[in-house]
């Protein structure tokens, strides 16, 4: 029988069939052979005190922000205010959405109105226990001309797998932050897929953080249902090791006079490969489209890899879309600059890798947010 066929140990684990190489979307991210071992179901119990003292290494601990808390899985800690704790079908034949339908987590429903002042922030926390596999699956509306910031972190110990379906739809004139941050335990797998839907003038601003998993993927869909909407989407990998990372964006220009930006950047040292691959595409009757897409990769060493692939799919003929990808080492004449005036050689790399990341770290548009996520990236590329 064809190898192919046959379910591996993790399939059978999982009740689901993985993507393969021989995948398009997939040919980086080859699941069937990088998932080798079956998953067990999430524990129900954790101790309190491992809780607390994974909630104090969150990226964003100190900020203000009102929490909902999942442990293996299981709602611990959510708000009045949100009164979520629901279970969402979410609808689509990608093979991540597949499996998260299948492993059946819990998420949240979140409808959102007026100015939501505090960020509200979704924590994601796996404990040490058995292999296991944690399903999460989330909802948020944005109502019509409200406006709100909204965190998702992910943070853990021990081995596991996690995977998150995420549907975010924002109403006319509607403005969202988002910022996602994955800071999986290092014997983990995060696999992830967010859809946004954006209606009239509505305005979307998110950026993720991927910098601990041993194998992460992203997919995402961004869809234009209303006219001149905005959407800006970055991001940036600290990969090293044998970290893998993968995103595979598609921002589907529907209707016209709409805006999309993506701005990635990737940091890898040692064997760490790094993957982007992003489309665009534009509707017949979308005129007016402005869209570009970019992702730029720092190799500190020369075993590590990026691959990247840019698309443009455009039916229509009145419209103003590019797409660019660079890799490539530190710039030695700025460091000779650095050394020169007598920075030391290690913190002037630091300085300068520092300020390559931080370019797409500056698009969040909350402060505090913004420094805490400078901090651990700086914190992270110090090791």
């Amino acid at each position: 029988m064809n190898a192919i066929l046959t379910r591996t140990p993790t399939e059978e684990s999982l009740g689901v069939a993985l993507p393969h190489r021989r995948m398009e979307e997939w040919k980086w991210t080859d699941l069937r052979r990088l998932l080798d071992k079956p998953y067990g179901q999430a524990a129900n119990t954790a101790a309190p005190k491992d809780v607390e003292r994974l909630l104090k290494l969150a990226t964003v601990h100190g900020v203000n922000t009102r929490r909902i808390v999942f442990v293996n899985g299981q709602l611990q800690v959510g708000s009045k205010l949100l009164d979520t704790a629901a279970r969402n079908t979410i609808e689509g034949s990608d093979p991540l959405v597949v499996m998260g339908n299948a492993l059946g987590g819990q998420g949240v429903d979140l409808c959102l109105s007026g100015n939501v002042d505090t960020p509200i922030e979704i924590i994601h926390i796996a404990t040490k226990g058995e292999t296991r596999a944690i399903g999460y699956r989330h909802r948020v509306t944005v109502e019509a001309g409200a406006s709100a910031t909204l965190i998702e972190t992910f943070i853990g110990e021990g081995e596991y797998l996690s995977n998150s379906l995420v549907e975010i739809s924002l109403g006319d004139g509607a403005t969202l932050d988002r910022i996602k941050v994955e800071q999986e335990a290092p014997a983990s797998t995060h696999l992830a897929h967010t859809a946004f839907t954006l209606g009239a003038k509505a305005i979307l601003r998110d950026f993720t953080l991927t910098s601990c998993a041993k194998l992460v993927r992203h997919n995402g869909t961004c869809t234009f249902n209303g006219e001149y909407a905005e959407a800006h989407i970055s991001g940036s990998y600290l990969l090293k090791g044998r970290q893998h990372g993968d995103t595979r964006l598609i921002v589907d220009h529907a209707v016209p006079h709409c805006t999309s930006r993506e701005l990635f950047k990737v940091v890898m040292d040692d064997h760490a490969r790094g993957i982007f691959q992003g489309k665009v595409i534009v509707r017949p009757h979308a005129q007016k489209t402005d869209g570009k897409q970019s992702s730029h990769a720092l190799l500190l060493s020369e075993t590590a890899e990026f691959d990247a692939k840019p698309e443009l799919e455009i039916y229509a003929d009145d419209v103003v879309c590019g797409h660019g990808a660079t890799s490539g080492d530190l710039n030695h004449d700025y460091l000779f600059y650095l050394i020169s005036r007598g920075v030391p050689k290690a913190e002037a790399r630091a300085m300068l890798v520092a300020a390559f990341v931080g370019e797409a770290i500056e698009t969040v548009q909350h402060e505090k947010l913004r420094e805490a996520l400078l901090t651990f990236a700086a914190s992270r590329l110090a090791e």
